[in-house]
């Protein structure tokens, strides 16, 4: 698999960067984890064509995170795609990318298109397959109007585990075990925020994740300025990663 970080930034684009979106390719398909509201010019920044997604899924239904859907949903109809899109994320997410669209572009919801869109609601643990991937969802403790999810995306015999948002839970050590990287939020270096990680407590517990890498995302200035005393591997925009 290889994973590039399209958005490695935090809601409010510290560090100059694009907000949360991760392309993963493998076995001739391709997927973003997240999609935050920028995700759509980081696309087109590092040479990523928004038609060839096949499916995008969401750890949590924040506006950083998912809020790039209704603008890659558009520009598909504008470019006249066939293909059909997938959308997974927490139940309630057609609902919630139904009702932005029409936030965002009054009447878009009822324009027919050439292309499917199908909305996927994930569930607690179990496997969900997508094209020759397989997502499988744990709860996170992440306040944003419905359920939370970090994600664990599996192909080809690799797997790649993402915490999403969320305070430390123990759930965390499931979703990691023995996945060949781990991406997990830093958002603050030390400083404890309910609903967010942070670097300390998650190098706290890096013997007791079993995965095999470990890298950090979603950070403040914060952490950005101070990378070079944590010891961590960090992602950066455009950054590319082999699995």
């Amino acid at each position: 698999m290889r994973v590039r970080f399209l958005g490695s930034g935090d809601a409010f684009g510290s560090g100059g960067r694009f907000q949360t979106c991760i392309h993963v390719q493998a076995a001739g398909a391709q997927v973003l984890l997240d999609c935050g509201a920028s995700s759509l010019v980081a696309m087109r920044r590092f040479g990523v064509d928004p038609q060839a997604i096949d499916a995008v899924v969401l750890s949590h239904l924040h506006g950083d995170h998912f809020g790039g859907v209704p603008f890659l949903i558009l520009d598909a109809q504008f470019k006249r795609r066939t293909r059909p899109l997938t959308v997974a994320g927490p139940p309630g997410v057609e609902a919630r990318v139904r009702a932005t669209m029409e936030v965002l572009f009054p009447g878009s919801t009822a324009v027919e298109r050439r292309f499917v869109t199908r909305f996927v609601e994930l569930a607690d643990r179990l496997p969900q397959g997508l094209g020759p991937f397989t997502v499988t969802p744990f709860p996170v403790v992440h306040a944003s109007g419905a359920p939370s999810f970090a994600l664990r995306l599996a192909c080809d015999g690799k797997v790649i585990a993402y915490s999403g948002d969320t305070e430390w839970t123990e759930v965390l050590l499931d979703a990691a075990r023995a996945a060949d990287l781990f991406i997990a939020e830093a958002l603050f270096v030390d400083k404890r925020v309910k609903f967010h990680l942070d670097a300390q407590t998650l190098l706290a517990n890096r013997a007791r994740l079993d995965c095999r890498r470990l890298v950090v995302t979603h950070m403040s200035d914060d952490v950005l300025g101070r990378l070079d005393e944590l010891g961590v591997e960090a992602a950066e925009d455009g950054r590319e990663f082999v699995v």
